[in-house]
């Protein structure tokens, strides 16, 4: 199940989402991102509808990061919002009139969602699912998390760090300024934070290593192979599956988990959003819409 207000640290009290909940209007709603044909969000989200008996419409919209501002601004009213995907998140941050507290703190926004008033929010469901998907895989908690690479997602993959129970988090990427750019995120978690490249991990250890990386990324050089048979790789990318990652991963006898179970989990979150404008709301019979969504994609 998606994590609740007392199973997950994200959405607590001491952690509020937006000042006032927003109520969405209208039947319209897509995905937008560029690349987006493999996108598996209409079948996700069109089975969550249809278990909850509500006639609206999920589409898919090739946009690239130039193109939101024009896209959003010629979008009329009929749209009640949007799943946003590389390379949007970040620019969708300031196209969002309101924030919730974790698209703030991360700096990225995966969902949109208009008001009566045509204002828009921006919320960041990833973390939600990343912290979800990873107990589905069997890590609960993990105390020192090994990040690969340090786009978008990886801040989301700091949050959900921390929400695991991390004292430090480790982010190989090939640029160590942009690891570095996330430094202060994990210092307001609480988190000790090291950079390095990716031929700078040999006496790097962790129980869990999530990669934030394009799923068809081959790196120039191998992941020890104590962290591979040791820590459980969340691997964000679904498609290709297995990712080239994955696949070394396996080769070593290490464990594995794709990004199917994120995209399950924040889907779901989003889902709760469209419906109530509060991601904290379950939905009705939510256990029969997670399976129906499930299924659409397994």
């Amino acid at each position: 199940m998606p994590p609740s207000p007392s199973g997950w640290r994200g959405w607590t009290s001491t952690r509020s989402t937006v000042a006032d909940a927003v109520v969405p209007v209208g039947d319209r709603l897509a995905v937008l991102g560029s690349p987006i044909a493999h996108s598996k969000s209409p079948a996700l989200h069109a089975a969550a509808y249809a278990a909850l008996g509500l006639d609206w419409s999920y589409e898919r919209h090739e946009v690239d990061a130039d193109g939101l501002e024009a896209f959003l601004g010629g979008s009329g009213g009929a749209w009640r919002g949007f799943s946003l995907t590389m390379p949007l998140k970040a620019r969708a941050l300031s196209r969002a009139d309101e924030l919730d507290m974790i698209a703030e703190q991360t700096g990225a926004v995966n969902t949109l969602v208009f008001g009566a008033d045509g204002r828009s929010t921006g919320f960041n469901t990833d973390v939600a699912g990343l912290v979800a998907a990873i107990a589905e895989a069997g890590v609960h908690s993990a105390r020192h998390v090994v990040i690969l690479g340090a786009g978008a997602t990886a801040s989301s993959a700091i949050v959900a760090a921390a929400d695991l129970g991390a004292e430090h988090v480790h982010l190989a990427v090939r640029n160590p300024a942009r690891g570095h750019e996330l430094d202060g995120l994990s210092a307001s978690l609480g988190l000790t934070h090291a950079v390095s490249t990716f031929d700078e991990l040999d006496d790097v250890a962790g129980e869990l290593v999530i990669s934030t990386l394009p799923g068809g990324t081959v790196l120039e050089t191998g992941i020890p192979l104590a962290l591979q048979r040791d820590a459980l790789l969340f691997d964000v990318a679904y498609d290709p599956w297995p990712s080239a990652l994955a696949m070394s991963w396996l080769k070593r006898g290490g464990r594995v988990a794709s990004g199917t179970g994120m995209l399950l989990h924040q889907a779901l979150v989003q889902v709760r959003i469209f419906v109530s404008g509060d991601p904290l709301v379950p939905l009705p019979d939510e256990a029969a819409v997670l399976a129906a969504m499930r299924a659409a994609i397994s």
